[in-house]
């Protein structure tokens, strides 16, 4: 039993440590943080205009076009890092079809730089 301690003492170590940075981290801004509220700086953001105007107000389509960029490379990224850590244990067949996944990606990307999607004015 006391063998069984002594190895999961490192983890109890960690999380004492992350628990107690937290809270010395939280108590900090609390402490040290600047109050000086306006009403800028507390009113709601959403889509690069005020909440509270008209409901069928019309607005930019590119607020969309840079969240879907967004997600899809995010998403990319997700499955480069389990592909990445198995990389020695790979099959050719797996190999090629990341190279694929990332070749469409690739020119999705290229699609979308042309049409200026990623241009903002």
């Amino acid at each position: 039993m006391d063998e069984m301690l002594r190895e999961y003492l490192p983890i109890l170590m960690f999380l004492g440590v992350a628990v107690g940075l937290g809270l010395v981290l939280i108590l900090a801004a609390v402490v040290l943080a600047v109050r000086a509220p306006d009403p800028e700086k507390v009113s709601a953001y959403e889509c690069g205009f005020n909440a509270f105007d008209d409901a069928r107000m019309k607005f930019d389509v590119r607020f969309y076009l840079v969240a879907i960029l967004f997600i899809i490379f995010d998403l990319e990224i997700a499955m480069l890092f389990p592909w990445a850590v198995s990389f020695a244990g790979l099959s050719d067949a797996a190999f090629w079809s990341m190279m694929v996944f990332l070749g469409v990606l690739t020119v999705g990307f290229a699609y979308e730089w042309k049409k200026g999607a990623l241009d903002w004015e």
